[in-house]
């Protein structure tokens, strides 16, 4: 509601700049005429130019940044371009002089079709009056092109939304109120205008210096709120603090559980203190992925009848809908509903994906709707170009939200991924669960809320997943190793000589003998606070580990150019021991930011020592995880 207030005030303000002046004249000779012959017809044609100038802005930009990363950057650009416009009122008019000149030949023909072919006036004519509007919204681009950008700028990065179009249409309602107060009042208003020029002049200018600043944040990866939706890859060092200021973390997961200030899993926020006792066992501190370990616990069993957890809190302050439009808690009532919160590189959600899509398609003809929150991690996980691919990739066809402002995730006071919650069709929680495993009774839990909800035929028994690859579940019996930040912000056990050195180019030696869980790096590197981004073709990561499984999030260099790499277990290329994105020999290629399973070991588990080497240049490495 607060954008649309603004937009309609923006509407109303391009009234009192310098530029409005040349179209006045032409509006106020449509004073104390027809209404219906000479009014409307110039308004239809003023916000008829304002939709085709906002259908083209809005499609070809969201063609834009659909097409790759650059496409972002150029819309941070027209933002710029759009403030720079406000601050320094001759670049505008430089922009804008042919848009200028067009509407001013286009008003002088309107003006002279109003008059008989020996000079009498033949009256208002509504084709004259139509035309004037449609000249009246090109004379204005000066004043609107920059406001105007910068909503059109919005729905390009974010894509058409009914949010979009309303804040057009309030735009264009301000602009009316403006133009109807001119031709009430007239000359008056003409006057207030004069006077009012220098003010006006001032707050273009400080409008301009503010979206300056803005892209600038943005562009830094400053940004909280709003901004904080066109966030990029780049922007990660900052965007991750920001993240973790939310209590958005994951931390380790096989021995020992670290909280976010490096101690033990008793440091735990008091979300994590009041859950359930089973759930603690997978609490190590604010908003950290539950621990492989769950599925090593015992079954917890829900009560019955289930208990009241709370309400189903708000879905709104997502920034996009995937797969359905923005659903709301009321539109929900009547439903049974589960809400996962999730992130794509998360090896937990992937792994608990399998059994939530096959709840979502073996109940929802009985009244289950399955929500899934995208929460990100890592800053390319904000990015919805990511998110939409990394969707289709996986197969989900439910709902999704993307959250990237944690809204939702705060609205449920949640601090896991994954996290799984239950409400019944009055809207109410019934019931959780954090982290992998206990499959069976939360499909029990499904449907008994099904039955409650007044469901016919619920179907019974519990579903046959088959998961294959990285989904498959860890055999946790042989896992000894924790979860890996290769970002100096979280990085632990780091035994390259010399310890890191942050946020500059460095040539490190590998640890020639790591003891277990030791890792380290070979080459030249940049070490960040969230990942490590190789400088020179030939370099390599060595970490020794105890798993059955071995994965690390990746992502290609800046351009979006895939890396080649080539992996050895002791030494030798994997053989049988290759995960999934890895050839028997070893090799395999980076090609998006993602997940990356690189062994997945069929025998006998013990202590090994994993290597990496990088073919290319740019890669940049995040986060190891096993199972």
């Amino acid at each position: 509601m607060t954008l649309l207030i603004l937009a309609y005030l923006g509407g109303i303000l391009t009234i009192v700049s310098p530029c409005i002046l040349p179209v006045l004249p032409f509006v106020f000779s449509r004073a104390g005429q027809s209404f219906s012959r000479s009014v409307l017809p110039m308004l239809a044609g003023m916000v008829l130019m304002f939709a085709l100038v906002a259908t083209l802005a809005a499609v070809g930009g969201s063609w834009v940044v659909q097409a790759n990363q650059y496409g972002r950057w150029l819309a941070l650009a027209l933002v710029a371009l759009f403030g720079a416009t406000l601050l320094f009122p001759k670049l505008a008019e430089r922009l804008t002089h042919p848009l200028v000149s067009l509407g001013d030949r286009l008003s002088q023909s309107a003006q002279g079709d109003g008059t008989a072919t020996g000079g009498a006036a033949t009256g208002p004519r509504p084709g004259a009056s139509f035309l004037l509007g449609i000249a009246t919204g090109l004379l204005w681009a000066p004043c609107a092109g920059p406001i105007l950008g910068l909503v059109l700028t919005g729905a390009a990065l974010q894509g058409a939304s009914v949010g979009t179009t309303l804040l057009l249409v309030a735009y264009a309602a301000g602009a009316a109120t403006s133009l109807a107060l001119a031709l009430l009042v007239g000359g008056r208003v003409f006057s207030a205008m004069k006077r009012s020029l220098g003010a006006g002049e001032w707050i273009r200018r400080a409008l301009g210096g503010l979206m300056l600043a803005g892209v600038a944040a943005i562009a830094f990866g400053l940004d909280t709120g709003v901004l904080a939706q066109i966030s990029t890859a780049s922007t990660g060092g900052i965007e991750q603090k920001l993240v973790e200021q939310l209590g958005a973390r994951r931390n380790a997961a096989a021995n020992g559980i670290n909280s976010t200030n490096g101690t033990n899993g008793t440091n735990a926020d008091s979300a994590a203190q009041n859950a359930p006792a089973a759930d603690q066992a997978n609490a190590g501190g604010p908003a950290m992925t539950a621990t492989n370990s769950a599925m090593m616990r015992a079954a917890v069993d829900a009560p019955a009848p289930l208990p009241v957890e709370g309400q189903l809190p708000s879905l709104d302050g997502a920034v996009q809908w995937l797969n359905s439009p923005p659903l709301t808690a009321q539109a929900l009532r009547g439903k049974v509903v589960l809400v996962d919160f999730w992130t794509y590189s998360c090896i937990n959600c992937l792994r608990t994906l399998p059994y939530v899509k096959a709840w979502a398609q073996k109940y929802r003809d009985q009244g289950l709707v399955v929500i899934g929150v995208h929460a990100p991690e890592f800053a390319f996980e904000r990015d919805i170009g990511n998110v939409k691919k990394a969707v289709h990739d996986l197969g989900v066809d439910y709902p999704v939200a993307i959250d990237n402002n944690f809204a939702i995730w705060r609205g449920f006071n949640n601090q896991y991924w994954p996290a799984h919650y239950f409400i019944d069709a009055e809207g109410r929680v019934r019931y959780h669960h954090f982290g992998e495993g206990n499959y069976a009774e939360s499909e029990r839990v499904i449907q008994q809320l099904l039955r409650e909800a007044g469901a016919k035929q619920v179907a019974g028994g519990i579903a046959d997943v088959q998961a294959n690859g990285i989904q498959q579940a860890a055999d946790m019996r042989d896992v000894a190793s924790p979860e890996t930040y290769v970002g100096y912000e979280r990085a632990e056990n780091f035994a390259s000589p010399g310890g890191a050195v942050r946020d500059q180019v460095s040539d490190y030696r590998a640890p020639s003998m790591p003891s277990l869980n030791n890792w380290g790096l070979a080459g030249g590197w940049r070490v960040g606070s969230e990942q490590a981004t190789a400088t020179q073709a030939g370099a390599r990561i060595v970490y020794r580990f105890h798993a059955r499984d071995l994965h690390l999030v990746l992502g290609p260099d800046a351009s979006g150019k895939p890396v080649r790499f080539r992996v050895t277990v002791d030494g030798q290329p994997p053989g049988d021991a290759h995960g999934t994105d890895v050839a028997a020999d070893g090799s395999g290629k980076v090609t998006s930011q993602r997940l990356y399973q690189l062994v997945r070991q069929s025998g006998d588990v013990r202590d090994r020592t994993f290597a990496i080497e990088f073919l290319d240049p740019g890669v940049s490495a995040y986060a190891f995880t096993f199972g």
